[in-house]
């Protein structure tokens, strides 16, 4: 798939207000600096559709942009803020938590993993609450030039290891690199697949 357009349409913090269009969207969600902005936008083939900031927790609203005037990119605050207050974090739960549980045009969530790291306590309890809500979800891996390929697999296979302790099997997954553009191909046909065959339903 390629993506031909990508426009902003609203933010906002109130599932209720988000666009009324009937058309599937697909939701991007991680830890505060695990380069979701990056992803976006190389996803997207545009520099500055998602503010990118050396600040972690730049993203606070409930983003929509509209692809190929056909789906939604959901661009979605991170969870494990820096920076920002408690009472704020609290207002950002709820309203996140609401999006997952009321939006019925979510046909999928990527949550963003940082490759670079071993299994985070705050990842696996996020993909927890997806599955326990029955909410269709993949895991990207962000960040993957940073590493060898010997080690890149080591923390592949660590993250498998942990999440296996609660799943049957691991859930499904890309690596990505928003620098060299890995994982680029991959994400759109996936998400082409999904929509071709919604609209055969």
């Amino acid at each position: 798939m390629q993506i031909k357009s990508a426009e902003f349409v609203i933010s906002n913090t109130d599932v209720t207000k988000c666009p009324k269009d009937n058309i599937h969207e697909y939701a991007f969600i991680g830890r505060s600096n695990v380069g979701k902005s990056s992803l976006i936008n190389m996803l997207t083939n545009r520099k500055n559709l998602a503010k990118t900031s050396g600040r972690p927790g730049k993203t606070q609203l409930i983003n929509h942009f509209k692809i190929n005037n056909n789906w939604f990119l959901v661009d979605l605050p991170g969870y494990g803020y820096a920076q920002i207050s408690k009472s704020k974090r609290q207002s950002f739960q709820k309203f996140i938590t609401e999006y997952f549980l009321k939006r019925q045009q979510l046909v999928c969530t990527f949550v963003l993993v940082d490759s670079r790291h071993e299994p985070q306590k705050i990842d696996v309890e996020f993909i927890q609450f997806l599955g326990e809500n029955e909410i269709p979800f993949c895991i990207i891996f962000t960040k993957s030039d940073k590493l060898n390929s010997s080690k890149l697999n080591q923390n592949l296979q660590n993250y498998e290891t942990e999440l296996l302790k609660t799943w049957e099997e691991m859930p499904q997954y890309f690596v990505t690199s928003a620098t060299t553009k890995s994982g680029q191909e991959e994400l759109l046909n996936f998400i082409h697949g999904i929509n071709q065959n919604l609209e055969l339903k």
